[in-house]
């Protein structure tokens, strides 16, 4: 590994956003710590990879996790200069309608599991004097949206926490920022990978691919050193919010 080579840690990675961005910072020559619930799930997509990458199965609200990926970043590669603190969940529903174990879970994964990933990088950034770090918001945590109020508010909880956390990182060279995608036609939206339903629905505006966030988060991580792109809100041209 080249000292050019950077190393990323991604949260969600095997499916969905996760594993798209995963796949980009793969072409792009970086080297990878996947974090994901389960091992076995994690296993079936390293093979896509140009080279291996480290693997970490844990629960993301668990600030452990987070913690043992970084662990093993700097023993295997010596480094850390990137994290997609992307791991997420999503529930439609009323939550009155739900158990509320569903409703905790949500909350934990989508905004905790936010916070340990983020607070265990940023000191090694810190001490390095430079880092990314990127988050995956939601259009959800910029405007409520009727038919997913709790994820809606775990979303704005994220904003609110990138946004303070970015003001408290001026001037130590590392860099904050959100993504907020719109509809992402993949596992989290009800979507299996492959469905044929995915290309039309991105035909007719209605919906983004994984990998169009993928982009969009390459093009961030891409910004010269002086700039930090605080948010990026993406959506399907015919998104109707």
């Amino acid at each position: 590994m080249t000292k050019k080579t950077r190393v990323a840690i991604v949260t969600g990675a095997s499916s969905g956003i996760g594993l798209a961005c995963a796949t980009a910072f793969d072409a792009a020559g970086m080297r990878l710590v996947l974090i994901g619930r389960q091992m076995s799930r994690l296993e079936a997509v390293a093979d896509q990879f140009s080279q291996e990458p480290e693997l970490v199965a844990g629960d993301i609200a668990d600030p452990e996790t987070s913690r043992a990926a970084i662990d093993r970043a700097l023993m295997k590669y010596g480094r850390l200069d990137v994290l997609l603190a992307n791991a997420g969940l999503y529930l439609p529903d009323k939550g009155w309608e739900v158990d509320a174990s569903v409703v905790d879970s949500i909350g934990r994964t989508n905004v905790l599991g936010v916070m340990h990933s983020v607070h265990a990088a940023i000191p090694h950034f810190i001490s390095q004097g430079i880092g990314d770090i990127i988050v995956t918001s939601s259009v959800s945590g910029h405007q409520v949206i009727s038919w997913e109020p709790i994820y809606s508010a775990t979303k704005h909880a994220v904003q609110a926490f990138v946004h303070g956390t970015r003001q408290q990182l001026v001037g130590t060279g590392v860099r904050l920022g959100a993504i907020a995608p719109g509809i992402v036609l993949n596992e989290l939206w009800g979507v299996s990978e492959g469905d044929s339903s995915i290309e039309q629905e991105v035909a007719a505006g209605k919906g983004m691919r994984s990998a169009d966030v993928a982009d969009a988060v390459m093009y961030m991580l891409g910004a010269p050193r002086h700039i930090t792109i605080r948010d990026l809100v993406m959506l399907p041209t015919n998104q109707e919010i």
